[in-house]
């Protein structure tokens, strides 16, 4: 996400032990039926809901195929890296893939990935929020299945809310919120770790402007431009300067992931925070086990992802996961017939309420129980129609790591120098006059 960018999925990664019995046991269920395919799913780590699927799937498959997970790394990068890996090896083992958004160009350029059937996309998509949507594309092309989506919202203290004045029914932009936190001597909730989140902060920064990162992001690695040497990329660098230089993310914001930020925003000197969902079911989880006080959840609320300019809409950060089959699988059309048994709508939803991670298809937000977990589930529907993904280009993992290395940590971001010197960076990288 790396963040749940992405989205990586801050919850209990199940051991790679548990998933492989998990498979066993999938596997020794359907004893004595050898002739049914095997489907390998590989899962990003989450909460066992895809274990849950899988099972689930291979019932209503009533012997057309069964489904067996296979657990990926616990972080974003080396789930790209082993996927990518073995695609490139031809492993036809890859039947289905939990894949983040920003490393599906990177897949899908070289031939990767199996075409998705015109009938099924059109299934699989027939309700898809728009930010979602676009985070499954790759050169206007629908190339991997929206399977669930995830957005950041601002989170607030109501009482700092109360005693600054703001109303929270309007669009708050970043300069009332860091102004907030410095007149009550309160800190921000942000990600200043140099990892994943911050390509997703800079991101959200610029495309909150209407600008982009990338000039094209189709270009090849000699055309390829960057925009962070602009007046976007200035306007990000300088509310990041700002929350370094002022120490309003905190004493330990340097080292701040999303559940170090969430830890802070819990804490009496909270205020303001931006942060997945998943920070609702562990707050009100640490307020049952009395880790927390118990009233803290009352003083939540939440809205949009704040505005970088007063008259310009926000673009949050988009993340999740969609899934792919690999070109080289020996049952690319039984492995499309799961994954649309795995996104149904219904599925989706019952995906959220017991992991955390928000639908792709907007009828899930319909069903009561997910309003019932999760209060803010109208707010995270509208955020992920809104939602804009990080650059979508082959070359991603090269440019979010310049960005990284250039925007930490926050003390040193320059509003001047630090979008040009990123800017020049990425540009030599990709010219291969620089190593990462």
């Amino acid at each position: 996400m790396s963040p749940r960018s992405g989205g990586v999925v801050l919850v209990k990664a199940r051991s790679a032990g548990a998933a492989a019995a998990a498979a066993v046991l999938l596997l020794s269920g359907c004893g004595g039926q050898d002739e049914v395919p095997t489907l390998t799913w590989y899962i990003n780590p989450d909460d066992g809901g895809q274990e849950a699927l899988a099972e689930k799937c291979t019932e209503e498959a009533d012997g057309a195929y069964r489904i067996q997970t296979s657990l990926l790394p616990m972080d974003a990068p080396a789930q790209r890296e082993q996927l990518a890996r073995r695609l490139a090896a031809g492993d036809s083992s890859l039947d289905i893939m939990s894949i983040d958004p920003p490393f599906i160009p990177e897949l899908a350029t070289p031939g990767f990935l199996a075409p998705v059937p015109e009938d099924v996309a059109e299934r699989t998509t027939e309700d898809t929020l728009e930010g979602a949507l676009a985070g499954a594309m790759w050169g206007d092309e629908l190339v991997t299945v929206p399977f669930w989506a995830n957005t950041q919202l601002l989170w607030y203290r109501e009482s700092v809310v109360e005693e600054a004045g703001l109303d929270m029914d309007e669009p708050v932009t970043w300069d009332e919120i860091m102004d907030v936190a410095a007149e009550q001597d309160k800190y921000l909730g942000v990600q200043g770790i140099r990892a994943e989140s911050m390509t997703v902060w800079v991101n959200a920064l610029v495309e909150s402007q209407d600008e982009s990162i990338l000039v094209d992001p189709s270009a090849s690695a000699d055309e390829l431009e960057t925009n962070l040497d602009s007046e976007a990329g200035a306007r990000a660098a300088s509310i990041m300067s700002r929350i370094g230089q002022e120490g309003l993310g905190g004493p330990g914001v340097a080292s701040m992931d999303e559940n170090q930020s969430m830890l802070l925003f819990q804490r009496e000197n909270g205020s303001f925070m931006v942060n997945w969902p998943f920070v609702w079911p562990a707050t009100l989880g640490a307020a049952d086990e009395g880790s927390i006080d118990a009233d803290i959840p009352d003083d939540i609320g939440w809205t949009l992802y704040p505005r970088v300019d007063a008259d310009t809409p926000t673009a949050p950060p988009l993340g999740g996961i969609n899934l792919g089959v690999g070109a080289e699988s020996e049952h690319p059309e039984l492995a499309y017939e799961a994954i649309e048994c795995i996104v149904t709508p219904e599925n989706q939803a019952e995906y959220f309420v017991t992991n955390g991670n928000p639908p792709s298809s907007e009828s899930a937000f319909d069903d009561p129980t997910v309003e019932e977990e999760f209060p803010m589930a109208d707010v995270i529907r509208e955020s992920l129609d809104m939602a804009a993904p990080r650059p979508q280009t082959p070359f991603y993992n090269e440019i979010s790591e310049s960005i990284q290395g250039r925007f930490t940590p926050l003390s040193g971001v320059d509003e001047d120098t630090t979008p040009a010197r990123t800017d020049s960076y990425i540009m030599e990288v990709l010219r291969g006059e620089r190593l990462l």
